[in-house]
């Protein structure tokens, strides 16, 4: 069969000021552009999975012309999404199915809305494709798809991972390779719509492949950056402590999302710097106390460590790692002083990188849930407003209009020229201060 796998990448953002903003705002372009040219790792690992008696095309949305019915012309055309390209993924998929085209779709919406999905699609995928994949490509070809192929209960041994085709990339499209060495997340904050949602274990790929997909794209890319997707990626220590010294030897640099306990343990912050390690996402929500109350469903860990925030985002910068500091902007109980409590701790802080978004109840969340039954949505069903930058709930006790100005206000403030200069200069002149306390100690 000839095979089209289609990625539904991209930034999607509705708010037209949020939009004009963007193009005027270094920091916020930049981050921007390195979330958006992530190719799909998912539909990577499902071409790597696929025998060689198929043909096999990668494409990213934005090489579709949407008048060209080649697309029809596969035998089979599958589509992954997330929520905020939904709607967009289905109109997509109504036009090839219309033109005589047989589409499947996956993705962690799908799994969670597998109804809806399947209104647009002659199958969907539910949970780990690499299980689904070669039943569904058995039926395929006998002319046969089920209407539905996996589950949600995240089951797919990642030791039994096939090696994703990075091959079918044109690689100067990217700026970063994703490889992931584990699913799920320990933690279960209410509004992660990661793959918690159809991972309930968290779960390790071996260190053995991990490092096989880092060799394979160093064949591609003699001197790559790579994303390791986890939704929490250094929390088996032991484990890392096993791939860091692998990773410094194979001369990379890369970046993961973690959390703040890295700061807790000096020694293996000295590994992650060794190894590459140029910078850790971690999601630190609110620099005060109001919000963070049960975000955190299991243990309330985001509350009980909220005042350590601030240490521990020096001392792993300390360690010549880069911090990209992540706020919920709108949390229940923050008021408008959150705008002001943000800009004054990504100073203090020295955040190399600072993110912000806006509470978004991805459906199939706890939080999507939550406002549900108490009818604060104001868009639900309206995916394309998922997009972490759109307000679509009704906030407490700020208004919506008060958060929609004080997060247009707070991004105009933390990306400009001037503040991310601040911002970075505190982290360079720390460099300087490294450099030589690192000689000093060399030479005793």
């Amino acid at each position: 069969m000839n095979i089209a796998l289609v990625a539904m990448s991209g930034i999607r953002v509705c708010d037209e000021d949020l939009l004009r903003l963007g193009l005027t705002l270094p920091g916020f372009v930049e981050r921007s552009k390195a979330i958006a040219s992530l190719p799909s790792l998912g539909l990577l690992t499902l071409a790597g999975a696929t025998p060689d008696t198929h043909h096999v095309d990668y494409i990213e949305v934005d090489q579709i012309d949407g008048a060209d019915p080649t697309l029809a012309s596969y035998d089979l055309v599958a589509i992954s999404t997330f929520t905020a390209q939904a709607l967009e993924a289905y109109a997509l998929a109504d036009r090839i199915r219309q033109a005589g085209g047989r589409v499947v779709i996956g993705g962690p919406h799908v799994t969670v809305l597998p109804d809806e999905a399947s209104q647009h699609a002659d199958a969907v995928v539910l949970g780990d494709g690499e299980a689904a994949w070669p039943d569904l490509l058995a039926d395929a070809e006998a002319g046969c798809l089920e209407p539905r192929y996996g589950d949600a209960r995240g089951r797919f041994d990642l030791a039994e991972s096939p090696m994703p085709a990075f091959e079918l990339l044109d690689i100067d499209r990217y700026n970063r390779l994703t490889v992931q060495t584990s699913r799920g997340c320990p933690f279960r904050c209410e509004f992660c719509a990661g793959s918690i949602l159809f991972s309930p274990k968290y779960r390790q790929k071996p260190v053995e492949r991990v490092l096989a997909e880092i060799d394979r794209i160093r064949d591609l890319w003699r001197r790559p950056f790579i994303e390791f997707a986890d939704d929490n990626g250094l929390v088996n220590r032991a484990y890392w402590r096993r791939l860091l010294p692998e990773l410094a030897g194979r001369r990379i640099k890369w970046f993961t999302e973690t959390d703040v306990s890295i700061a807790d343990d000096p020694e293996f912050l000295d590994l992650l710097a060794s190894s590459g390690c140029a910078e850790v996402l971690v999601g630190l929500e609110s620099p005060i106390e109001a919000g963070l109350p049960g975000l955190e469903r299991r243990a309330d860990w985001k509350h009980k460590r909220w005042e350590t925030n601030l240490d521990a985002v020096q001392c792993i910068q300390a360690h010549g790692i880069r911090v990209n500091g992540c706020f919920i902007v709108g949390l229940d109980g923050q008021t408008p002083a959150v705008f002001d409590d943000i800009h004054d701790f990504a100073l203090e802080a020295g955040l190399f990188d600072v993110q912000i978004t806006l509470p978004t109840p991805f459906p199939g969340t706890p939080f999507y849930h939550r406002l549900k039954a108490a009818g604060r949505l104001t868009h639900d069903g309206q995916w394309g407003r998922c997009t972490l930058f759109d307000l679509n709930f009704v906030p407490t006790p700020m208004s919506s209009e008060e958060l929609v100005a004080g997060f247009h206000d707070l991004a105009r403030r933390l990306y400009s020229d001037e503040y991310t200069a601040m911002r970075r200069g505190r982290f360079a002149e720390a460099a300087r201060r490294r450099r030589p306390a690192a000689a000093l100690e060399g030479g005793r």
